[in-house]
């Protein structure tokens, strides 16, 4: 049982939690429950979970307030998935944008959303298809920056620590690993997300937005992540491994 799966599920329809956690356990899962916020902080405080299933549309403190938060806390690694109420591009948008790892619109097919689980998990818990690292490596250097591959995070020259979510840290992983190579949005999507790009997804666009501003990096004049107009993204910085004793 130690490697049973832990979702915590935060959504204020009873019914709703109830359903999702009865699949989840028939499929193997540990679920935990929480009505709202005020909930969900008690149940973190019981132990992290492997992954949060957050609805948007919550009474009081919404999904994207307490996504936002659960990024700024010591749970920023665990990976999220929201659930909205509509299918709308600006609900998807701005999830994404407060740190969530993938979405799903309600309403869903239970099999649709343990699907998404186990590729989120998958993802978060995987490095990029074939990439191989060693366990030595414990840092990768690149320009002012180095990247902790243990703890997650990221140093600036001064060697302060800029957080950074799940899914900012799994592209950053992805462009180090793949330094100088032109990337397109549906292969940095397959990599990061483990799916494909609908013709009208920006999700991909957005998370690199997301990145650059935590590299302090000019989309107008890139440093470290350029635009290739109709071709995708390459990361142009030189990056070096640093390995850790042995």
């Amino acid at each position: 049982m130690e490697n049973t799966d832990h979702v915590l599920i935060v959504d204020d329809d009873r019914g709703i939690r109830e359903l999702i956690a009865a699949y989840l356990e028939k499929n193997g899962m540990r679920v935990s429950l929480a009505a709202n916020g005020r909930q969900m902080r008690a149940a973190l405080e019981q132990g992290a979970p492997d992954l949060i299933v957050l609805d948007l549309m919550l009474p009081g403190e919404d999904g994207l307030v307490l996504c936002r938060e659960l990024r700024a806390s010591k749970f920023r690694a665990v990976p999220v998935l929201m659930l909205t109420a509509r299918d709308e591009e600006a609900d998807r948008i701005v999830g994404l944008e407060m740190g969530a790892d993938d979405y799903l619109p309600k309403p869903f097919a239970v099999r649709e959303l343990i699907a998404r689980i186990r590729a989120v998990l998958r993802r978060t818990r995987m490095l990029p298809p074939g990439m191989e690292v060693s366990e030595s490596v414990q840092m990768l250097s690149f320009g002012d920056w180095r990247l902790d591959t243990v703890a997650r995070h990221l140093l600036d020259e001064n060697g302060t620590m800029v957080a950074l979510s799940g899914a900012e840290y799994r592209l950053l992983r992805v462009f180090l690993d793949h330094p100088q190579r032109v990337l397109t949005r549906d292969q940095l999507l397959n990599l990061t997300q483990g799916r494909q790009a609908d013709p009208f997804d920006r999700s991909i666009d957005l998370l690199v937005s997301r990145l650059r501003q935590r590299l302090r990096d000019v989309a107008r004049e890139p440093r470290y992540i350029k635009t290739l107009r109709s071709e995708g993204y390459v990361f142009s910085a030189a990056v070096v491994p640093v390995e850790g004793p042995k």
